[in-house]
C-alpha cells in the first residue's frame, strides 16, 4: 500500500515536540509536514518561524485540511479535551502523554470505535522502544505470562549516578534537574506514577486488561538513600525502578516498586536515562527490548514513527482486549482480574519501628539495626502497602528482593 501525504496540527512545542520537529525535517520518504503549532506561551522565542505558532486551539481543531492531530502538552486534563475533540471531529491522534492515556482509557477506546479513527501513542510507554505496536502486532496471539521493564529514564538515572558516584540522592537529584534530567517538581517521575501509567498502557496491550492508576500501587525512589545503594552494592546487586505486569494463575499482579536485580538480568546493564522492557511468552520465552526512554530526538522519533504508521491508515487492533470483550467481560471490569492478596518479600528500610504499623508483615527473615540505618528483609502482604500509598509523608524506602 503506498502511503499517504499527512498533514499535521501539533500541540505543544517543549521537548519532545521540538524533536519531532528535527527528525521530521531528516526523515526520507515520509510524506508528512507540520501546518500550525498551537502553544501557551506567547513571549517564549522559538527556533522557526512564528508564522506557525497559534495560541488558540481552535485554530488547529476546526481546520478541515489536517491528517492527523498530535497532542505533546504536558497537562492531561487539556490532553484529553484536546484528543477528544479531534476524534469527535473524525481526525486520528497521534499522544505521547501517558498520565492523560491512562486516565481516560476508557473513554479514549469508545471514541476511536465510535469514530472510526486512530489513536497511536507509541512514545508514552518506553521512549524510542517500540513495545507497544510489538505487543499488538508480534505478540497477539502468544501466551504472555509476563511484561516488566525500567519504564523511567529519571529514575535510572539518579539511580546510576548514585551508585557509581557514591552520592546521596539530593544530590544526585539537584545535579538531575540542572542537567535537565529530571523536573523542576520530579514527583511524578520519582514516586513511581509515571511508571505505573507506562505499566497500565503495556498491561492493556499485553493482556487485554484495563485498569485505573488507583488499581495500581506504586511507590518509588523518593526515599532511597545510599544506605541502600550500598546494601545492593555489597551483594552485587542493583536496585532498578520497575513496573511489573505477570499472569498470577487465572489473575494479574500489576505494580510498580524498586527491585534489587542481579547480574543474571538483562536489566542489570541498563543504565542511565536508558528504559528496557522484558517480555516473556509460552513460546517466544523471554525478549529484552532497550533504548533511550527519555529525550527530545529519542522520544520524537517514537511520535514520528506513528505518524508514519497513519500514512498506511494503521490503528491498534486491541485484539486481545477484544477478545475479552466478545467473551461477555466489561471493559470496567479490569480491577477484577487483579490479585491483591498475595505476599512479596521485601527490603524494608525506616526510622523507627512506627513506620512499619500500617503494614501486614507475615514473617521477618532478618533485621538490622545500627547508628545509621535500620532495615528489615521480610514478607509482606501485598494489600497492605496500599496503606502507605501515596502519602508524602511516608518515610520508609520499600525495594523487592
Amino acid at each position: 500500500m503506498e502511503n499517504k501525504n499527512i498533514t499535521i496540527g501539533l500541540f505543544g512545542f517543549g521537548c519532545v515536540g521540538q524533536g519531532l520537529y528535527d527528525v521530521l525535517n531528516h526523515s526520507e520518504g515520509l510524506k508528512a509536514s507540520i501546518e500550525k503549532i498551537c502553544v501557551r506561551d506567547k513571549n517564549k522565542k522559538r527556533k522557526i518561524d512564528p508564522s506557525f505558532f497559534t495560541f488558540d486551539k481552535d485554530d488547529i481543531l476546526k481546520r478541515d485540511n489536517l491528517n492527523v492531530i498530535v497532542e505533546l502538552i504536558d497537562n492531561a486534563d487539556e490532553a484529553f479535551a484536546i484528543v477528544r475533540d479531534a476524534m469527535n471531529n473524525g481526525v486520528s491522534v497521534v499522544s505521547a502523554n501517558k498520565k492523560m492515556l491512562a486516565e481516560n482509557f476508557k473513554e479514549l477506546y469508545q471514541l476511536q470505535e465510535k469514530n472510526n479513527v486512530a489513536l497511536i501513542y507509541e512514545g508514552s510507554a518506553g521512549g524510542s522502544i517500540p513495545i507497544i505496536r510489538n505487543l499488538e502486532e508480534y505478540y497477539d496471539n502468544e501466551l504472555l505470562s509476563s511484561v516488566r521493564g525500567i519504564l523511567n529514564g529519571t529514575c535510572n538515572y539518579i539511580l546510576t549516578r548514585m551508585e557509581l558516584e557514591n552520592k546521596d540522592y539530593i544530590e544526585i537529584l539537584k545535579d538531575a534537574q540542572l542537567s535537565g534530567f529530571a523536573e523542576s517538581d520530579p514527583w511524578l517521575d520519582v514516586a513511581g506514577f509515571d511508571t505505573k501509567y507506562k505499566t497500565l498502557l503495556l498491561t492493556i496491550h499485553a493482556f487485554g486488561v484495563v485498569l485505573n492508576p488507583d488499581d495500581i500501587f506504586n511507590t518509588g525512589i523518593q526515599n532511597i538513600s545510599y544506605d541502600d545503594i550500598l546494601y545492593a552494592k555489597q551483594r552485587g546487586l542493583r536496585i532498578k525502578m520497575l513496573g511489573v505486569s505477570f499472569k498470577a494463575g487465572d489473575k494479574f499482579r500489576v505494580y510498580t516498586l524498586p527491585h534489587f536485580v542481579d547480574r543474571e538480568s538483562e536489566l542489570f546493564n541498563v543504565v542511565y536515562e536508558y528504559n528496557a522492557v522484558e517480555v516473556e511468552g509460552a513460546y517466544s520465552c523471554k525478549q529484552t527490548f532497550v533504548g533511550k526512554g527519555a529525550g527530545s530526538h529519542p522520544t520524537g522519533s517514537a511520535v514520528l514513527s506513528d505518524i508514519s504508521a497513519l500514512t498506511y491508515d494503521y490503528k491498534y487492533g486491541y485484539k486481545k482486549l477484544k477478545k475479552a470483550l466478545s467473551a461477555n467481560a466489561k471493559i470496567e471490569d479490569g480491577a477484577k482480574q487483579i490479585e491483591y492478596d498475595f505476599s512479596i518479600r521485601l527490603y524494608i528500610r525506616f526510622q523507627n519501628k512506627e513506620e512499619l504499623k500500617d503494614l501486614e508483615i507475615l514473617s521477618i527473615e532478618e533485621e538490622h539495626r545500627s547508628s545509621t540505618t535500620n532495615y528489615i528483609i521480610a514478607y509482606v502482604n501485598f494489600n497492605s502497602l496500599f496503606n502507605i500509598y501515596n502519602k508524602k509523608d511516608n518515610k520508609l524506602f520499600v525495594c523487592a528482593y
